[in-house]
């Protein structure tokens, strides 16, 4: 048996200030206005919240004053008040109380302790020690609550299913101003994780089991529960998870069986002999003379399979490109393995793009996998035609960071034309990326940031028509101030170090401009130029934005925004390419949808439009 006596460190209102404040906005026009006299300014919010919800129109002078009386002694109470002289005054305008709160009650005793197998468990020992009364404190009921609040959240969160208090007291004497304050807690034993049982997966169950946050054993804890659930939900593999203990293990077994047949009775009943079942009555008194010795608990989970076919559709346009248009065709799971399948296909006026992603996840399916990636692409715009086709082969790691590794070996064939200078290359090389993307919520971003690193390398060594290092970089940040003010930041890099760049392919090369890039510059248009006057592509790239959105009412924000950035041949340019502008974001069912209007600074009289759908990351 533990027992805990400490001082008062902090004063906090109970849960009885915050029930009537929610009552009051909920209900604006219930609203009693009074003039609350005599008390300090915590007790006098307190009374004001207990009486905001009077209806004075209900109530007679008599009945009125009596209503304010009850209401306001049970608001002192709570801060240790339990004989205050009221008066009261309906007639005058606004309603007048004056209060002599007199003497407050103070703890005379002040009795906790622990039994059960949670004596020992850290968190329980931590509620106590962190339990702000001690015997010649005044007394307020706020701790008390969350006290007992709290050893009844941890012992169903941490196993305690058979918890109980044997004693739980407030004796108050008024008259003597004391307190007698007594607790006795008995958590029972701690019940520990049992089999897992799953039913209606399409996935091979041992994938589901691998992915469980605990083992068979192991003292049961609500976190792991809920995070073996998210784990599944994430898959994309079903429709619905359920994952929940079974807490009546015994006395389902003993009674009848769930209706509409449950899987999981039939499973945990097949090896049991066929015999009458006991009454509800004769279970219960077994119960109350027999202690049950069995303390693990089985774990049920019920999936249901997500849709096979999942389709989505984008559309957008830009001043460059004019309208643009995205469809895709997600297959989240083709086999029992989990295997799964994903194409996209983008069509705009310049650029045709089609991709395909096969990916075989691997024992952890949230974590590890092989990817299969194959595309065609089209691309004419401008001083740039290129007709592309790749296929990469790739392994990808998620560490607990929730930083993505990847590495890849890429084979590309290009046809193009760039600055009027044509070639066929035939590229194989390796790279290595590292991502991380993190978002809440995910709709519309109030808090996030994606972070991309790549490193290509490519050699005549093995077949490749051309050799060079590539290095991109990528990091984008949006944080929120109140609720209102909404900042985003990017930058963006990127280098080639190679000794032909004309062997190059237009995929490979850096280009600015655009949407995504430097809004007020139509796509691509940004890089060096050969003699021709003809775009050729960088050796490198910088780009930079800057955005500022204000809520204007629900979900419709302003925008405004600046972008800089080009692409070149040398690092340190004389000038970097700079727009501005203005623009509008509505948070719409489908999307955040996105239109802004942009004006490059070299130009005075050159404004280009942006409009898309879809997340920012």
């Amino acid at each position: 048996m533990e027992s805990k006596r400490r001082w008062p460190t902090v004063k906090k209102a109970t849960c009885g200030v915050v029930l009537p404040l929610f009552i009051t906005w909920a209900a604006p026009g219930w609203a009693l206005n009074a003039s609350i006299n005599g008390v300090s300014s915590e007790v006098e919010a307190n009374i004001d919240a207990y009486l905001q919800n009077i209806d004075e129109g209900q109530y007679t002078d008599v009945r009125l004053e009596g209503e304010i009386r009850k209401r306001t002694r049970e608001a002192m109470r709570v801060f240790g008040y339990y004989e205050p002289d009221i008066t009261v005054d309906v007639e005058s305008s606004p309603i007048t109380l004056r209060i002599e709160p007199g003497s407050q009650v103070k703890i005379d005793v002040l009795s906790i302790n622990i039994a059960g197998e949670a004596r020992d468990d850290p968190p329980f020992q931590e509620a106590l020690d962190a339990f702000p009364l001690a015997e010649g404190d005044t007394l307020r009921h706020a701790p008390w609550d969350r006290l007992r609040n709290q050893f009844s959240g941890l012992a169903l969160e941490r196993g305690y299913f058979d918890w109980g208090f044997t004693d739980r007291r407030m004796e108050i004497r008024p008259y003597l101003e004391s307190a007698r304050l007594y607790m006795d807690f008995d958590s029972g034993p701690r019940y520990q994780f049992g089999n897992t049982f799953i039913s209606g997966s399409h996935i091979e169950p041992e994938r589901l089991h691998k992915m469980q946050t605990f083992a068979e054993g192991e003292p049961y804890l609500a976190e792991s529960v809920a995070l073996y659930n998210q784990r599944l939900a994430e898959t994309g593999w079903f429709s619905s998870v359920t994952v929940r203990p079974r807490l009546e293990t015994a006395r389902e077994l003993a009674l009848s069986p769930p209706t509409g047949g449950s899987p999981w009775w039939d499973e945990a009943t097949a090896s049991q002999p066929k015999r009458p079942r006991l009454s509800s009555a004769a279970f219960a008194s077994a119960l109350s003379v027999t202690q049950r010795d069995d303390t693990r608990l089985p774990i049920d989970v019920s999936v249901e399979p997500a849709d096979r076919h999942q389709f989505e559709v984008g559309v957008g346009f830009a001043t460059d490109v004019g309208p643009r248009l995205r469809f895709g065709w997600q297959q989240p799971w083709i086999n029992r393995f989990g295997h799964s399948l994903n194409h996209d296909l983008y069509i705009s006026a310049p650029d045709q793009r089609f991709t395909g992603n096969y990916n075989i996840p691997l024992d952890d399916p949230l974590r590890d996998s092989y990817r299969l990636q194959y595309g065609l692409r089209n691309l004419d715009d401008g001083d740039t035609q290129s007709l592309e086709g790749t296929v990469e082969i790739a392994r990808r790691w998620e560490f607990e960071n929730r930083w993505v590794q990847t590495l890849y070996f890429r084979s590309t064939f290009e046809d193009f034309t760039q600055g009027g200078v044509s070639d066929e290359v035939l590229l194989f090389y390796p790279g290595i990326q590292w991502s991380r993307t993190r978002t809440r919520p995910q709709r519309f971003p109030l808090w996030g940031d994606r972070q991309q690193l790549s490193i290509e390398y490519s050699d005549p060594l093995w077949g490749s028509d051309a050799q060079f290092t590539r290095l991109t970089g990528d990091t984008e940040w949006i944080r929120t101030i109140g609720n209102d003010n909404r900042f985003s930041a990017r930058l963006s890099i990127g280098a080639i170090e190679t000794d032909n760049f004309d062997k190059l392919p237009p995929s490979l090369r850096f280009f600015a401009g655009g949407d995504r890039s430097v809004r007020g510059y139509s796509y691509e248009s940004l890089s060096p130029r050969n003699e021709e006057g003809r775009l050729r592509g960088g050796q490198q790239m910088l780009t930079s934005t800057f955005e500022y959105q204000r809520r204007v009412s629900g979900d419709w924000w302003g925008a405004t925004f600046i972008d800089s950035g080009d692409a070149f041949d040398n690092w340190g340019p004389e000038e970097l390419k700079t727009g501005a502008g203005l623009g509008v974001r509505w948070i719409s069912p489908v999307g955040p949808i996105r239109l802004d209007v942009a004006h490059p600074f070299d130009d005075e009289d050159d404004w280009r439009l942006h409009f898309s759908i879809g997340p920012e990351f």
